[in-house]
């Protein structure tokens, strides 16, 4: 549904220039839930800013629906009615609502039916029929200032889907909002990306947003996604740091002459009593040193670091046990750097 080429995006000012976007290539498929997660800076609100052309990348392409964005306005009305007409098959909720004070509930959500030229009777039953939707139907009459924060955000996603959106864009959309209004967000974004077929896709620095909704996520750093894929596949990926900040576990080796492994669950290997039959099988004495479970996507998934004793080679046959019962293993610390193939980099500075 959703492609990036290259896309970079490059500010000037007084001389300086500033690179928000390095060459991003994005792959969100038709009907997913996809999360682009990374800390301030790392250039995700730009990002979501160029896949609607509310700014014009400064190279690359971006293609929505088979239609590259890229290639529509410029000078001259066709070209600009072209890049409107895209532009209403993407909705876009805000951080910070960006609701109209001086009209009312039902007014805010009409306003792109008016921009778009629909009759006042039509466009006053679809604003009604979304409201409906939101769970808003008895604020129709009501001023946003009559609102909580969670309804606001409802009025700006009715006003969001007015244009009958093939995708959503949603910008920080529960950043400003308390932990429980935040899940019942969460949970109306995916009962519409279900009910209606929407594409969705969330920016956010909140990894429990991308463990409660996304299907598939990217985490980007100093304008670059560094890796993107499913949730699935990036639990599966060795030396993933999506995964290991989604289930984040700690620990140390107790003592010398011990190794220590990350065991990520998924799938059916989740839902079975894998480090007891380790533990019997092998008559070995297993420490847990730290464990995260969690329910994505209605599967059970997660991370556990356990200790065992003895140095990586003396462990060999039991960390191969546990690779045939289809868990991913990773070596952290096992006294044997050169023997552990599985271990990166990354997960030794982890361990540290």
């Amino acid at each position: 549904m959703i492609t990036t080429t290259g896309l970079t995006k490059v500010y000037r000012s007084g001389g300086r220039e500033v690179t928000a976007l390095d060459g991003v290539d994005l792959h969100v498929r038709e009907g997913e839930v996809y999360g682009v997660i990374g800390q301030s800076g790392a250039g995700k609100s730009t990002l979501i800013r160029c896949l609607n052309l509310l700014e014009r990348p400064t190279s690359g392409t971006v293609t929505v629906a088979g239609q590259d964005l890229t290639a529509l306005g410029g000078r001259g009305q066709r070209a600009n009615a072209a890049l409107r007409a895209a532009r209403s098959h993407i909705g876009m909720v805000f951080q910070h609502f960006n609701l109209l004070s001086s009209r009312t509930v039902q007014d805010n959500v009409e306003l792109p039916l008016e921009i778009l030229k629909v009759g006042r009777r039509d466009r006053a039953a679809k604003a009604l029929e979304l409201l409906d939707l939101v769970g808003l139907a008895d604020k129709a009459n009501a001023y946003p200032a009559q609102l909580s924060g969670g309804q606001k955000q409802r009025v700006g996603i009715a006003r969001a889907l007015a244009g009958d959106p093939k995708v959503l864009l949603s910008d920080e959309a529960t950043s400003a909002l308390d932990p429980e209004t935040t899940r019942s967000i969460l949970t109306l974004l995916r009962d519409l990306n279900q009910q209606l077929g929407l594409t969705v896709v969330l920016i956010t620095h909140e990894m429990d947003v991308v463990k409660t909704i996304c299907d598939s996520a990217a985490l980007m750093k100093g304008g670059r996604v560094v890796e993107q894929g499913t949730v699935a596949e990036l639990l599966a990926t060795p030396g993933s740091e999506l995964a290991r900040e989604l289930f984040p576990v700690g620990g140390e080796p107790s003592a010398e002459d011990r190794t220590v492994v990350d065991v990520t669950f998924h799938g059916a290997a989740a839902t079975r009593p894998v480090i007891s039959e380790l533990a019997r099988t092998y008559n070995v004495d297993i420490s847990i040193l730290g464990a995260a479970m969690d329910t994505i996507g209605g599967k059970q998934v997660g991370r556990m670091r356990i200790e065992l004793p003895g140095r990586f080679e003396d462990n060999v046959v039991p960390i191969g046990y546990l690779r045939e019962q289809g868990l991913q293993v990773d070596v952290v610390d096992g006294a044997a750097a050169d023997a552990a193939p599985a271990t990166t980099p990354l997960q030794k500075e982890d361990a540290k």
